[in-house]
């Protein structure tokens, strides 16, 4: 996508200037972009300023997978309208839960750029809409803001077959209106880039019949329209031609290969179109599932049945199996509620003549509460300052619980004989702020543990300790250790003796604690004080500047 060719919209529909003394103010901004490929990227903007110093935003941009590394997403300092010095003072960087990082951001300008090839299948395989979601981070003060990158399609898939070649064996008294269930193709494109139609060559003796289905797929069957005389043609080849919907049309094929048999009357018949079965996550391999049950009022080997599964391009025959005389599905693999909540597997029937019938069977995964919360730092303050405001933010957590339900649900919180408590600043986000004021005299360190459960039954949590500094500040005034003090000197004394010395000591640390010592400005006799003795800044001790005469001073009070 070429930046230079966009042309720009920006809609201000509230500025979060508008109301400085507002609790929480918010604004919201678009941008649309469009393009020489005509397609659009769009970006929406929200910003939430929070009372007691957190800034929460989101941004939400638009782009079509493939696009090339270093292609450019969107500006986070233009869309959310911070200013580039902020992003490198703040050491701005992408917090993601996920490992995989697509995209990067560039401080010096703000960009969001494509960091790796987005392949939207890979991502999302059919799931739509397809998106990318991770945080820009702030420091100093923390501020973080939620981005959104829906990932468009493009028509990159053609569609195709598990298996290059089907075949069958039909017999020759086949009725007229005979079904024969093909496999369907996949193509992994959504939308309007998604499979569209289907056709069959030749159409002599077969025609093709498409039935909906709720999911959006398509059943495919070969319905016969002319009988067939294995006398005159034995074997038979048909071309089943799968084809998208895209700008740009692909296509896959499968081969047909129909060997005609003599007599089988009847095909096999399912007691249920639609079987339906629920299985609890992570349940043991072996596991009866469902049984399908088909009939066929044939005698002999044309009334055998076996049953497959027809699935094709997902994860169903890795974790499903059908026992193939008894109609028994079994689990085979792993399921895992967090990965898929449902299957739907396509069985089929088939006698020894060929003629088949088939079913479909849904299994709904039951979720168990197997994931602990997890519990990840996005930014954190390891010192601050003792005279912080109330509810200055130390710490931001994201929280993430991959079950469902009331399993999924979390509720952190923290030790309590601590002077934090933790906030929900957005969904799964929690700010952990000052509850009171700081005294590092009292404690100069604190240990704070976040615990976060969740609701499950047994519950399961996590946690994490987080160890935070107390800095020092000149908060405590030097204490003397007595009111007053008392001394004698013997007159004729040499300049310069020790008399006493004084005593201080300050609550405070480091240079905060230091003391310097000085002397009042006084006088005695109308002489400064200064000239009669003198106090050593560093020490406290107090020297005799000058030799006494008891005959002229007979004591000497000062400060």
């Amino acid at each position: 996508m070429d930046p230079g060719s966009t042309m720009q919209r920006i809609h201000n529909q509230k500025s979060i200037l508008d109301e400085p003394d507002s609790p929480l103010e918010f604004g919201k901004a678009q941008v649309e972009k469009y393009t020489d490929r005509t397609m659009m990227r769009q970006v929406t903007v929200t910003f939430f300023i929070l009372s007691f110093g957190f800034v929460f935003g989101q941004v939400s941009y638009s782009i079509p997978e493939e696009m090339a590394k270093g292609s450019l997403i969107g500006n986070i300092a233009h869309d959310l309208g911070l200013q580039i010095k902020r992003l490198i003072s703040g050491k701005a960087r992408i917090f993601t839960r996920d490992s995989d990082e697509y995209v990067e951001l560039n401080r010096e300008t703000g960009a969001i750029l494509v960091k790796e090839r987005i392949d939207r299948e890979t991502l999302c395989k059919k799931t739509t809409p397809c998106s990318l979601h991770f945080q820009i981070i702030l420091e100093n003060p923390i501020e973080f803001y939620s981005v959104t990158i829906q990932i468009t399609d493009i028509n990159d898939n053609e569609p195709s077959f598990e298996k290059r070649e089907k075949k069958f064996k039909i017999s020759e008294s086949a009725v007229i209106g005979a079904k024969f269930v093909l496999e369907r193709a996949v193509d992994l494109d959504v939308g309007i880039n998604d499979l569209k139609s289907y056709t069959l060559k030749p159409t002599e003796n077969f025609e093709l019949k498409l039935h909906n289905n709720p999911d959006g797929n398509k059943n495919v069957e070969m319905v016969l329209q002319k009988p067939l005389d294995r006398e005159k043609q034995q074997n038979m080849n048909l071309v089943l031609t799968a084809v998208d919907g895209g700008e740009m049309q692909m296509s896959g094929t499968m081969q047909i290969v129909i060997t005609v048999l003599d007599v089988n009357d009847n095909a096999p018949v399912f007691t249920q179109q639609i079987y339906k079965a629920t299985v609890t996550e992570n349940s043991a391999k072996g596991t009866v599932v469902a049984t399908v049950k088909a009939s066929d009022a044939d005698e002999g080997s044309n009334s055998k049945i076996t049953y497959t599964i027809t699935n094709t391009f997902d994860d169903v025959k890795n974790i499903f199996e059908v026992n193939q005389e008894s109609g028994e599905v079994i689990l085979i693999g792993n399921t895992d509620f967090e990965e898929s909540r449902s299957y739907q597997i396509h069985l089929l029937a088939s006698d020894e003549g060929g003629l088949t019938d088939s079913c479909k069977l849904f299994v709904d995964i039951q979720d168990t509460n197997d994931n602990n919360p997890q519990i990840k730092i996005m930014s954190k303050s390891t010192l601050i300052s003792e005279d912080v405001k109330l509810n200055t933010v130390v710490t931001v957590i994201s929280i993430e619980d991959k079950d469902s339900g009331q399993n999924g649900r979390v509720k952190c919180f923290v030790n309590e004989d601590t002077p934090f408590i933790l906030k929900s600043s957005a969904n799964d986000f929690y700010s952990l702020v000052t509850d009171s004021e700081l005294d590092r005299e009292t404690t100069a360190e604190y240990n704070i543990t976040v615990t976060c459960s969740d609701e499950g039954v047994p519950s399961l949590s996590s946690g994490v300790t987080l160890t935070l500094q107390i800095s020092d500040v000149n908060d405590n005034a030097p204490v003397f250790d007595r009111s007053s003090y008392e001394a004698y000197i013997v007159e004729n004394n040499t300049p310069g003796v020790s008399i006493f010395k004084v005593k201080t000591t300050d609550a405070d640390w480091n240079q905060n604690a230091r003391v310097s010592y000085i002397l009042e400005e006084s006088s005695v006799n109308g002489v400064p004080v200064s000239s009669y003795v003198s106090v050593s800044a560093d020490s406290g001790v107090i020297n005799a500047v000058r030799s006494f005469d008891y005959e002229q001073i007979k004591d000497l009070k000062f400060c």
